[in-house]
């Protein structure tokens, strides 16, 4: 009999059923692609993969076609208790291994990460929906983060000064807190752990992370990586689920700090939580990215960055560019970034030529949509409208098209809200101080960029404008890891941040030491010793 013909649906199933399956030798075992009986995303616990005795499973579906990819645990109470356990039996051992010795293991993850990042960007184009380069990118910018804790010995450098008082010095070392926790979103199943994890154990923690629901595959592959890298058991450990687990990580004794990128809503209740708890938290939440164009900027340049910071990845960016404020006459560039943004193809993600790729869930796409009609509602003008699209062989896929929108004032409540979608807000400014002011009133401080040739307009903005991230021609101007990702305002809570030298700080505790070394006993005093003292 011949067989039917394969639609795309199904040629991509096939595409992607092989490379988790050649992976390595433990994630292959849990890890499967795409089967007549889905896999369940297992459990990481002091160093093996375990399947969870949960009761309640979620499911995990390609945004693409509905397909049912595997099964996510909601972790039982004490199978989660035992990840905190070992990590905390790890911590005892691991806090006294040369630093020299935690910065070869970064080494060799780093190593790993770099030859298994298609194989990790090809699960999360499955899993997430991105596209394959866009996933490559998700992947490397996490590496970076791990290179960057390679070089662990000299950032965890403490200070001396000798001298202080006669035969006195005082020095400084830098500790590790314990075991420390991640949370992270759907929307970076791989560069986000990356962000946690090696900086936590490079500095001498041990760690528990609990990975989106949607798209585990990435860091499921990513704890193999890091056995395979050596990492000691209960260094790092994997639990799964929602609530529970979440209110299980920011109440539990044992854990010492907690790290989360996501919602507004739920990085509110992390950190309040968390911190009522005595933990320290930095959470990365919501944003309203903006770009300002100046009339003198290249109108090439400024559509090409736009179109693509703003539909990239269907805009599931915490740094997508999601508003345009156009000064004077750059307002006339609008209808030339709808007619580029008409060139975008949508498409799985598994396609190389597709552009705007579907969004991770259904709910999203319900939200996005309802976004895109109160605008209409409220008197904004829909320039394109990327609601209702079907994408042939596809038509179960959560697309929505590239959407432009004018005429937006900020009371509207697609501008009050982080839209998470392939939209596009513009706003008109009669000049750069009305722009600045503009941006400025918006509660949300993650990026913003502007578009300008003129040298003392740029300083006039990153001096003014009240937004972490600042890039000046560049559309997304996240920081590379020597630096920090440093959203502020209503996008961050906390006191420091993640990755960089900011990432040591929230990691370490510093111990100040003083020491007095004498050839003669020292003398009975009830005052206060000072530097004068002989």
């Amino acid at each position: 009999r011949r067989r039917p013909e394969a639609t795309p649906a199904t040629k991509e199933s096939t595409m992607l059923r092989s490379a988790p399956r050649r992976f390595l030798r433990v994630a292959s075992t849990h890890v499967r692609a795409l089967s007549s009986t889905p896999a369940k995303v297992p459990n990481f616990i002091n160093g093996s993969f375990e399947e969870s005795k949960a009761s309640s499973w979620l499911e995990v579906r390609n945004p693409a076609t509905q397909e049912l990819i595997s099964m996510l645990p909601e972790s039982t109470n004490e199978e989660m208790e035992r990840a905190v356990a070992a990590a905390k039996n790890a911590f005892a051992t691991w806090r006294h291994e040369p630093v020299g010795a935690r910065a070869r293991i970064m080494f060799k993850l780093a190593e790993l990460v770099r030859k298994y990042e298609h194989d990790l960007a090809k699960s999360i184009t499955l899993e997430h929906g991105k596209t394959l380069a866009d996933a490559r990118g998700d992947v490397f910018r996490g590496l970076e983060v791990v290179e960057h804790a390679c070089s662990i010995a000299s950032l965890m450098m403490g200070e001396t000064v000798e001298n202080v008082s006669r035969g006195m010095d005082t020095y400084s070392i830098r500790q590790p807190l314990g075991v420390c926790a991640g949370i992270t979103p759907f929307n970076f199943p791989a560069m986000i752990p990356l962000w946690m994890f090696p900086m936590a154990v490079a500095t001498g923690n041990t760690f528990v992370m609990k990975p989106s629901e949607r798209d585990p595959g990435a860091p499921t592959l990513l704890m193999e990586l890091a056995n395979e890298a050596g990492f000691p058991e209960g260094t790092v450990n994997m639990i799964h689920g929602s609530v529970d687990a979440v209110n299980f990580i920011c109440d539990h004794p044992d854990i010492k700090a907690v790290s989360f990128v996501g919602s507004d809503q739920a990085g509110t209740h992390i950190y309040n939580r968390s911190t009522a708890s005595g933990k320290r938290a930095q959470c990365n939440m919501g944003a309203k990215n903006h770009a300002t164009v100046l009339p003198d900027a290249s109108r090439e340049s400024v559509v090409n960055s736009i179109t693509g910071a703003a539909f990239g990845s269907a805009g599931q960016r915490c740094m997508a560019l999601t508003t345009a404020v156009f000064v004077g006459e750059s307002q006339e560039w609008i209808s030339d970034i709808v007619e580029k943004a008409k060139t975008l193809k949508l498409g799985p993600g598994i396609a190389s030529d597709t552009d705007v790729p579907p969004l991770n869930n259904p709910n999203g796409k319900t939200r996005v949509e309802r976004l895109i009609q109160s605008a209409v509602d409220q008197g904004a003008k829909l320039l394109l409208d990327g609601r209702g699209v079907q994408v042939p062989g596809y038509e179960s896929g959560n697309f929505v098209g590239p959407t432009v929108i004018a005429g937006v004032t900020p009371d509207m409540e697609c501008y009050k809200e982080e839209i998470f979608g392939p939209v596009l807000l513009c706003m008109k400014a009669d000049s750069l101080d009305d722009a600045i002011a503009k941006i400025n009133a918006n509660p949300y401080g993650n990026g913003t960029a502007l578009f300008t040739r003129n040298g003392a307009a740029a300083r006039k903005y990153q001096s003014e404008i009240d937004v972490g991230q600042i890039g000046i021609n560049v559309p997304i101007p996240v920081p590379l890891p020597f630096f920090s990702f440093t959203g502020s305002r209503g996008s961050f809570k906390g006191e420091t941040h993640f990755y960089g030298k900011q990432a040591i700080n929230f990691y370490t505790q510093i111990k100040t030491i003083t020491s007095l070394w004498r050839d003669q006993d020292a003398a009975l005093t009830t005052a206060m010793p000072t530097s004068q003292d002989k």
